[in-house]
């Protein structure tokens, strides 16, 4: 029969999203149905949107969903209706990435999570006769309700704000974990992040947490770096004031970073934090780059000084565990999650997207 929901729809590459009446599927027996109460608005559901990876169109996207479960498939055993649970990346969990506790690099991530459709093909939203693609990194949250599966769900308590919580499920796991796990960086160490948007904020939280020493945050939005400065950064550079940001950087941290960040991308910054880095440093990539976008970097560099370069997918976490880590830290006040997000009802889902894309929000939060 199936369940009417209403979803916010990207009918096509370039125009708005739309509020539209859909049909969701009944879960199947690995399927969990997910009363969504609110879902972060991330930069990837936009690239993914315009195209890329060849996403199709219609579709709805989200993928930073939280809300209550509503129904459960008859081979769930992990969540039970009426649970509070977060949505995130979906994963395999038999193949070796994910029996090695790398579920962000499941050897099937990329069909599970940017395919638009189940494994075997189908959908699991309808607009009268016509599908509607779905599945947006197992969940499609953009919408009243979504379905979701065991491996991307984590229950989370009663007592906190869902509105706040939401983007756990990519931004901040991905800015945090990129610091915390995928670099690893120890504390006294020095990083420079590339970019004051969620992620490169939620960094400068991980760092914090670490008790880095010196944190470096280089973005163009006044506001942004005063908020950086506030969530733990020791030092902000504007771009427009510095065009040359490996000797800006250089001037606070002679002998060169230990750590770089990039959240933005783009090719020019991306290399202007590789000539950044000191003896055996690493830079972090975590920024969608355009395919084909080279390596950045100087190989004579990289073999001198013993540098790395690292690519970085959801801050390498496995959610399961690091999930409730975070929600641990915002519970301590070691990640406070309130300074960066804005709620918007689902219906100003345009105008989120317009006010995140100007720097007016950091994190833009829906509420269906």
């Amino acid at each position: 029969m199936g369940l009417e929901v209403t979803a916010a729809v990207a009918l096509d590459r370039a125009g708005p999203f739309e509020i539209r009446a859909l049909t969701l599927d009944d879960p199947r027996p690995d399927e969990v149905v997910v009363r969504i109460a609110a879902v972060g608005l991330c930069h990837t559901d936009l690239v993914f949107k315009a195209g890329a990876g060849g996403y199709p169109v219609p579709a709805v996207f989200g993928h930073e969903g939280a809300g209550v479960v509503e129904r459960v498939g008859s081979a769930v055993g992990k969540v039970k209706v009426g649970d509070r649970v977060l949505m995130t990346f979906r994963s395999c969990g038999t193949c070796d990435r994910c029996l090695a506790g790398d579920p962000a690099y499941c050897r099937t991530w990329l069909h599970l999570n940017c395919a638009g459709c189940r494994m075997d093909g189908s959908t699991g939203l309808g607009d009268g006769e016509e599908r509607i693609a779905s599945n947006f990194f197992g969940q499609s949250s953009f919408a009243s309700h979504g379905i979701a599966y065991e491996r991307n769900v984590v229950k989370v308590p009663d007592d906190l704000p869902l509105e706040l919580l939401a983007p756990l499920g990519c931004g901040v796991q991905t800015g945090v974990g990129a610091v915390m796990r995928s670099l690893d960086a120890r504390a006294g160490s020095s990083i420079v992040i590339a970019g004051g948007g969620a992620v490169g904020l939620c960094a400068v939280m991980g760092a914090a947490i670490r008790k880095l020493a010196t944190i470096i945050v280089v973005e163009p939005h006044a506001r942004r770096r005063a908020l950086a400065l506030e969530l733990g950064a020791t030092h902000v550079i504007d771009p427009a004031d510095h065009p040359d940001t490996a000797a800006a950087v250089r001037e606070i941290v002679p002998q060169g970073v230990d750590f770089a960040l990039d959240t933005s991308g783009v090719p020019p910054v991306m290399q202007a934090l590789a000539a950044a880095l000191g003896s055996k440093g690493t830079l972090g990539l975590v920024g969608i780059a355009t395919p084909g976008t080279p390596v950045p970097g100087d190989a004579v560099a990289l073999v001198t000084f013993g540098q790395t370069v690292k690519g970085i997918i959801e801050g390498d976490s496995d959610p399961d565990e690091f999930l409730p880590e975070l929600v641990a830290l915002y519970r301590s006040g070691a990640l406070p999650l309130d300074r960066i997000v804005r709620t918007y009802p689902l219906a100003e889902i345009n105008q989120a997207v317009a006010d995140q894309h100007a720097g007016l929000c950091v994190k833009a939060v829906l509420l269906p």
